[in-house]
C-alpha cells in the first residue's frame, strides 16, 4: 500500500485526503517537553505528560515537527473529523465517538489511538478525551508513561463516582484521559449495560467540540470489543502489514458489519529496503 499523502484516496469518491496544518493553544518547553500553560494546574487529577519522551519514541507531539507519522495522522484524522462534524442529513449518531480496534493483539491499536488523539488535540477548535476501554489489558497510561489510575470500570461499578472524578487533565490543554480503571470479570456486561449507554450519550452530547477516542480490545480475542463497538459512531480497525491474515481481517470485519462507518489503518508498512516505518493507509 502506498502511504503517500498524494496517493491516499477515499473509497467513496477517489478524492485526495486533505493534510492539515493545525495550531494549538499551548507552548512546549524544548528542554523538558512539558507544556507551559498560563497558570499551574491545581487539580488533583492533573498529570504532566513527558512530551520529550513521547517524541523520542516516535509519537505525535506538537513540537515533533513534520515527521512521517505526524503527516500520516493528519491524513487519517481529516475524514474522521469531517464525519464527526456532519450535520443535517449527513449527521452520524455518536459520530464524535471513535473506537480504535484490531483483529488480534499486537497490531498497534493503542499506538494508533494515542497518536490519533494527540493529532486531533492539535486542532484549533477541538478537545479530545482519550478513553482506555481495553479493560482486560489496559495500555494507554503505560504508553503515556503514567501509572494505573481509577477510571471507566470504577465509574460503572460505583454509582457514587462521577466520570469527572476520574478523568485526568494533562499538560496538553486540549487532551484529557479516562483510564480503564480496575479489572472486573463482568467487564463485557458492564460495557453493554444501560449505565455505559447513558455515559456514552452524555459524552457524545455534552460538549459539541469534543472528540472521544476509545482504545478497544481486539475483536477476535475478547467479547468486550463487540459490546463497545456497537455503540460507536465510527470504527477504526488497525491491520498489521504482512502479519495479520486475510482470514482474520475478514472475520473481524464480519463481526462489525452492522457498523456503517468503518475505516482501516494499514500499520507497520515497509518503505525502502532496509527501512521499516509506521505507515498508514486510510479507507472508508
Amino acid at each position: 500500500m502506498d502511504t503517500n499523502a498524494d496517493d491516499a484516496r477515499q473509497a467513496g469518491n477517489g478524492a485526495p485526503l486533505e493534510v492539515a496544518e493545525a495550531a494549538t493553544p499551548y507552548e512546549v518547553d524544548g528542554a523538558t517537553g512539558d507544556v507551559t500553560p498560563d497558570s499551574t494546574p491545581a487539580s488533583p487529577n492533573y498529570r504532566a505528560l513527558n512530551l520529550a519522551r513521547l517524541q523520542a519514541q516516535g509519537m505525535v507531539t506538537h513540537d515533533g515537527g513534520r515527521t512521517s507519522v505526524a503527516e500520516d495522522f493528519r491524513i487519517i484524522k481529516r475524514p474522521l473529523l469531517r464525519n464527526a462534524r456532519a450535520t443535517g442529513a449527513d449527521a452520524i449518531r455518536h459520530g464524535n465517538l471513535i473506537v480504535v480496534t484490531s483483529a488480534m493483539p499486537g497490531e498497534g491499536k493503542t499506538y494508533c489511538a494515542v497518536n490519533l488523539a494527540m493529532s486531533i488535540a492539535m486542532e484549533m477548535d477541538m478537545t479530545v478525551l482519550l478513553v482506555d476501554a481495553d479493560v482486560a489489558r489496559p495500555s494507554v497510561l503505560k504508553v503515556l508513561g503514567l501509572p494505573p489510575e481509577p477510571g471507566l470500570m470504577d465509574v460503572l461499578l460505583d454509582e457514587r463516582l462521577e466520570m469527572a472524578d476520574v478523568i485526568l487533565k494533562t499538560n496538553v490543554a486540549t487532551l484529557s484521559i479516562l483510564p480503564a480503571g480496575r479489572s472486573n470479570k463482568h467487564a463485557t456486561e458492564l460495557l453493554a449495560s444501560r449505565a455505559m449507554s447513558r455515559m456514552l450519550s452524555e459524552i457524545a452530547s455534552r460538549y459539541a467540540d469534543r472528540i472521544v477516542v476509545f482504545d478497544s480490545p481486539p475483536l477476535l480475542i475478547t467479547s468486550e470489543a463487540h459490546a463497545l463497538v456497537g455503540q460507536m459512531g465510527q470504527v477504526v480497525m488497525v491491520v498489521e502489514a504482512e502479519t495479520t491474515t486475510q482470514h482474520a481481517v475478514k472475520e473481524a470485519l464480519r463481526q462489525i458489519e452492522s457498523c456503517e462507518h468503518i475505516h482501516l489503518i494499514y500499520n507497520k508498512t515497509k518503505g525502502f529496503p532496509g527501512n521499516e516505518y509506521y505507515g498508514y493507509g486510510y479507507y472508508d
